[in-house]
């Protein structure tokens, strides 16, 4: 997280400038850059009448993205099968009413802490902090009103070779219970490569604690085809973090090997989820941290996730230290998605990059304190092939 004075100043004039509010797609051009071609049109209103916008990425394979600045959600996501035919693989809703009712974050930003803090406190500097229980005796996600309904500003950063928006949004110091005003830009790039890159910078001004991420629910085949449980998962982790029955870390670091929970050779999801394991028992399945081995900050492979009846393939890099495996264990039919599609159990899978899940009252986790003059900055690649 710590950055040498010049990048600290160059991130923060950056931040700065981003303060203007949402450019115009002309607004971003300079001498000798194209205009992009980023579509932005209206997404519905809040409930204080703010306009929200929807916007639409294209790379030049035909790959598109939309994305909302409404939770900075992704909406949807087309890229090609086997044959080449284009399909939306992320969960969501055809319009903004959907995302501002009860939903499990459908491709949400997630913040100020992404996943549970035990008993809803931390302590920080000899203080305690005390924050929203929105998760039986724990606190998910950020709170009542976390990253994932707030409205963020949004800039169309595009360049030549990738359309890329950039959102912004300063939580003052106590939202949420959290100390400091934290100032966030994440950035989504789609490039020719048929990648989603997600970069996230954020800067405070007191001590603090910070766990982003993204958390899209995926399913290779299609958003709404059905489960998930022949989608064959490779991810490179040989430990996780086993958790309570209210799916709190332990603080103990388990070996994969020998468990359901061992996929370092490409296994199908449902292969093992429904054995007679305490853990998947806690978690009505996989709803667990693993630890990516090798992990120092540089970006690397994590996982790859592969749909053998599209040959649809997602690989994950990331410069984070874990990734939350979910198996959409609370997905029960319930919902109606995009075209009426209904969202069944194990309807999607989310991998959600990140730090460990309770690591501010955990002091043996790698350590997510941000202090000011510090920089957070974590990049996740969600890279899409076809086999």
């Amino acid at each position: 997280m710590n950055c040498d004075r010049r990048q600290m100043i160059g991130s923060l004039a950056a931040l700065a400038l981003s303060a203007c509010g949402p450019k115009t797609n002309n607004e971003n051009s300079g001498p000798g850059t194209p205009t992009s071609t980023m579509k932005q049109e209206p997404f519905g209103k809040l409930q204080d009448g703010t306009a929200v916008n929807l916007y639409t990425l294209t790379n030049a394979k035909g790959v598109t993205m939309t994305v909302t600045n409404y939770g900075g959600r992704i909406t949807s996501l087309k890229v090609p099968d086997k044959s080449g035919k284009m399909e939306d693989i992320v969960l969501g809703f055809d319009n903004l009413d959907g995302y501002l009712a009860e939903n499990p974050y459908f491709g949400a930003l997630i913040g100020r802490y992404g996943n549970r803090i035990g008993g809803a406190q931390f302590k920080l500097d000899g203080k305690v902090y005390h924050l929203a229980k929105n998760d039986g005796p724990n606190s998910l996600h950020g709170g009542i009103k976390g990253f994932d309904k707030v409205f963020w500003a949004g800039s169309d950063v595009s360049a030549k070779d990738a359309q890329a928006l950039s959102l912004r949004y300063v939580s003052n110091d106590g939202e949420e219970g959290y100390p400091g005003t934290l100032t966030s830009m994440v950035t989504y790039t789609l490039t020719s490569n048929n990648e989603l890159k997600i970069e996230y910078v954020a800067t405070t001004t007191a001590d603090t604690v910070l766990n982003l991420t993204n958390h899209s629910y995926w399913n290779l085949a299609g958003a709404g085809s059905g489960d998930i449980l022949k989608h064959q998962m490779t991810i490179e982790a040989s430990k996780f973090t086993p958790v309570d029955k209210t799916l709190i870390p332990t603080g103990k670091l388990e070996n994969v090997e020998g468990t359901p929970f061992d996929f370092r050779k490409a296994t199908a999801i449902g292969e093992r989820i429904e054995k007679d394991d305490q853990q998947l028992k806690y978690g009505k399945g996989y709803d667990h941290n693993y630890c990516i081995d090798g992990a120092d900050g540089s970006l690397k492979r994590c996982a790859q996730v592969t749909d053998p009846s599209t040959g649809r393939s997602m690989e994950i890099l990331t410069t984070q230290p874990g990734v939350q495996f979910y198996t959409g264990n609370f997905l029960d039919g319930t919902i109606k998605g995009k075209g009426g599609k209904v969202y069944g159990h194990r309807g999607a899978f989310c991998m959600e990059t990140q730090h460990y899940p309770d690591s501010p009252n955990k002091p043996e986790f790698p350590t997510t304190v941000l202090k000011p003059g510090q920089e957070y900055r974590q990049t996740t690649v969600y890279r899409f092939t076809t086999g």
